[in-house]
């Protein structure tokens, strides 16, 4: 996406008076102060981006907004005029809706009762529901979103991409006057992302508010029109796209200089092989998968969302049932659940690090420990001051930024949350790390750090096999790349002809 940047749309235009404006909001939490003396403006027409990274208090700012925080200092108008929102029924009234980075979809409803949850159209008989009604429109804002989904189909069996737009949809039936876009694009496609965006010019131009949060930074010269920086729950910046550039936002995030080109000293001649799959094919649908890692590369997994990188990461870790082909580590064969997989040296840092690869009602020592407990402690008694040092260690090592051991994960940025996550297989002893989308939903400078990780550990001889819709990263990070369609790999890139470009002539169909 990052060379799309050209395109920017917007430029001058007549100033508007404010939608919403929030001024002077402060909110503090037990041992932080999330937001300090924050002040935003939102006006109608225009696409507002706020920029931070992870815990700088984007979020806590826009749930003040949606009324699921009650400030502790400052005020909300609205058309400028003081209002209380006090909770986020009272924000939808106000015309305000929020898709936030965390889905808010019931998992067993059909597609078209989560767009319409609450607000169902009702039958001719008192007391139903017009259920053709509620389909059709639901089919409608699906399709203005580029997306063919059965909208009675349940909502649990969509991809990650797929839910993020019904939750998009979800947002555009209540007919939003200011509507809140929290990384909107971290889990969509190329073309998925592209139908994003003409929604978003589409509703720019009728008139509707949009504050846009994004770790992505061509977006916002792409869609911005202004900018808003927060760091440490302040606002340090407020400025508009044609004032700055990529590096100075990134300066301003962080309050650093950070190196956003991940360079890497790459191996010469990589080692003996941590995988090797051959003809595999599982009852998640891929099938005929062949590739190889070796010890010392990073070897990404392309293709659009769909294609089927994460059902290849799946079923190479034993989570769904391989039903054909080889799967070897460290040249044994291996085949089985999760549970025996690991021992022979395999990790998953998977897509959804909250729901499969963190435990967030648990502290920071425990996640760090769950999957190497009899490796620790010799398959004997848990020793608290063993489990103390073998945590603070990794803390220290991996960085990751926590007042204590026993903090709750839930409390953690993203960024550091995925430390934990690869924390905890290095202290299993790992030696093949299958990432999948490693650096969604994290800030610039978390990026730099997670890519730097990885680079550390095929420097101590493990091998990495990497899935990022982020093509860019793939071209910079992997020492090659296989690229996947309908299910199966459909190509194989040298260090040489890998880029953007041969990844989407691969990745797409061609008819």
């Amino acid at each position: 996406m990052a060379d799309r940047g050209a395109e920017a749309v917007g430029g001058p235009r007549q100033e508007r008076a404010a939608l919403v404006e929030l001024r002077g909001v402060s909110k503090h939490f037990p041992g932080v102060q999330a937001l300090d003396d924050v002040s935003l403006e939102i006006h109608p027409g225009e696409v507002h981006v706020l920029l931070g990274q992870n815990g700088a208090g984007k979020s806590t700012l826009m749930k003040v907004l949606y009324g699921a925080y009650q400030p502790d200092r400052g005020e909300v108008l609205v058309e400028g005029k003081p209002v209380r929102i006090t909770s986020p029924a009272v924000g939808r009234r106000l015309g305000i809706a929020v898709i936030f980075q965390e889905f808010s979809l019931v998992p067993y409803l059909d597609l078209a009762h989560n767009i319409f949850l609450g607000r169902e159209p009702r039958g001719s008989l008192p007391g139903t529901i017009d259920h053709a009604a509620m389909h059709a429109e639901a089919r409608r804002l699906l399709e203005s979103l580029g997306m063919d989904l059965d909208t009675r189909a349940p909502t649990h069996t969509l991809g990650m991409a797929q839910q993020q737009m019904v939750e998009i949809a979800k947002a555009l039936s209540q007919h939003a006057r200011i509507l809140v876009l929290d990384e909107p694009t971290a889990a969509l496609s190329e073309r998925e992302t592209e139908h994003l965006f003409a929604t978003v010019r589409r509703l720019r131009a009728e008139g509707v508010a949009m504050v846009y949060i994004s770790h992505r930074l061509p977006e916002v010269f792409l869609l911005g029109d202004r900018i808003t920086v927060l760091r440490d729950g302040k606002r340090v910046a407020a400025l508009r796209p044609g004032e700055t550039d990529a590096d100075r936002l990134v300066q301003l995030m962080v309050g650093r200089s950070v190196d956003t080109a991940y360079a890497r000293e790459r191996v010469a001649q990589p080692g003996a092989p941590v995988l090797e799959v051959e003809h595999l094919a599982a009852e998640n649908g891929i099938s005929d998968i062949n590739l190889r890692v070796r010890a010392g590369e990073i070897v990404g997994l392309a293709g659009l969302v769909g294609a089927g990188r994460t059902e290849v990461a799946r079923a190479i870790f034993g989570a769904d049932r391989i039903t054909a082909g080889e799967v070897r580590i460290l040249g044994a064969p291996v085949r089985g659940a999760p549970h025996q997989i690991v021992p022979k040296g395999v990790a998953l840092i998977p897509e959804n690090r909250k729901a499969e690869g963190l435990a967030l009602i648990r502290s920071v020592r425990d996640n760090l420990l769950v999957a190497a407990l009899k490796r620790t402690f010799g398959g004997v008694l848990f020793r608290p001051r063993k489990a103390y040092a073998v945590a603070a260690n990794l803390i220290e090592a991996l960085s990751i930024a926590t007042p204590s051991v026993n903090r709750l994960a839930r409390f953690l940025s993203g960024g550091n949350q995925q430390k934990i996550v690869v924390g905890k297989w290095l202290n299993a002893g790992s030696r093949l790390y299958v990432f999948d989308e490693p650096t969604r939903g994290i800030d610039v400078g978390a990026k730099a750090e997670i890519f730097a990780l990885i680079d550390r550990l095929v420097k101590q001889g493990a091998g990495v096999l990497m899935i990022s819709s982020e093509l860019a990263e793939i071209v910079k990070v992997c020492d090659r790349a296989y690229v996947m369609r309908d299910k199966g790999i459909v190509g194989e890139l040298s260090r040489a002809e890998l880029s953007e470009a041969s990844i989407l002539q691969l990745a797409m169909h061609h008819e």
